[in-house]
């Protein structure tokens, strides 16, 4: 099955923040996105081409960098209470180890965590919570996908080991928003390219930290 923005935007979350944001669909797939597509050119070709695990783990660790800082963010806005706060401490402190886990891995291979801005999703709960669905169904979908094209057992392994916890992530957020946890038997992996469209139509990867000043806290990751 291809995986579209709608198929992996639950209730439309990430559509909604680059909406939000100024950004249409048609402008985003129109190539307006360079940071984003920078941000994620996550290994030269030829190393690339001598390891392809080294660009399946760092291609993993911009999607854990992004979660990570989601949460982390949703944690200092204080926006969110209850439930939902709780869900953000917890969350964002496994990203943080998992991001720790890759750059141990990849040592100095690792690629520099890029600069996000997530325009305000983190500043109340409802749009926390659709965003916070919607990045690990697309997590684990991700993972899913880069999974076969890791060639040393290892790191399959430690791959595999994310991942299983990336989908408890994923059943959390969705019970917390009310959406059914598992709908489907069986759940299809997503490319690589769909991946990078879908993440870069949010607009939460930027080429530096900006705050706003029209609501606070407007924090950048």
């Amino acid at each position: 099955m291809d995986f579209l923005l709608d198929d992996l935007d639950i209730d439309g979350a990430l559509r909604e923040a680059g909406e939000h944001a100024g950004i249409s669909r048609a402008t985003f797939l129109g190539g307006t996105v360079a940071g984003a597509v920078a941000a994620f050119a996550i290994a030269p070709p030829a190393e690339a081409a001598r390891n392809p695990d080294i660009a399946v783990l760092n291609f993993a660790l911009v999607l854990e960098y992004l979660q990570s800082s989601f949460y982390t963010e949703a944690e200092r806005s204080k926006a969110v209470r209850g439930k939902a706060e709780d869900a953000a401490k917890r969350l964002g402190s496994v990203e943080r180890a998992h991001v720790t886990a890759f750059k141990d891995l990849l040592g100095k291979k690792a690629i520099k965590r890029p600069a996000f801005n997530f325009r305000g999703t983190t500043e109340a709960e409802r749009p926390f919570l659709k965003t916070a669905v919607a990045l690990e169904d697309l997590a684990v979908a991700a993972y899913k996908g880069q999974a076969p094209r890791l060639r040393d057992k290892t790191v399959l392994a430690a791959a595999v080991a994310i991942h299983s916890v990336e989908a408890r992530h994923a059943a959390w957020m969705r019970f917390l928003f009310g959406v059914q946890p598992a709908v489907n038997a069986f759940d299809d992996a997503v490319s690589k390219p769909e991946v990078r469209r879908v993440v870069g139509a949010t607009r939460f990867v930027v080429a530096r930290p900006r705050t706003s000043s029209r609501r606070r806290p407007r924090f950048t990751g």
